[in-house]
């Protein structure tokens, strides 16, 4: 089903993407609708949320008390960064 949308644009943007849609063959609708499917359409990778390979060789590389503050552990840092 096509439904019909009205933009606000600016009028140099649309000069420029019309003389984009005609020098790509295109109208100036499906370059649009093309446009917005790609950027709502999550692509496979970002819908497996899985951890990479470099993430997991780095898990537990380091060992911190179960009761590590990292909050004041930072605040530290920082107080005596900018003595």
């Amino acid at each position: 089903m096509e439904t019909k949308l009205t933009l606000r644009l600016n009028n140099n943007v649309i000069a420029r993407a019309k003389v984009y849609a005609r020098n790509h063959k295109i109208s100036l609708s499906k370059m649009i609708e093309s446009y917005l499917d790609s950027i709502t359409t999550q692509k496979e990778e970002d819908k497996d949320n899985s951890i990479t390979p470099l993430v997991e060789s780095l898990s537990g590389v380091i060992d911190l008390p179960a009761d590590f503050d990292y909050k004041k552990e930072y605040g530290d840092y920082l107080a005596e960064k900018y003595e």
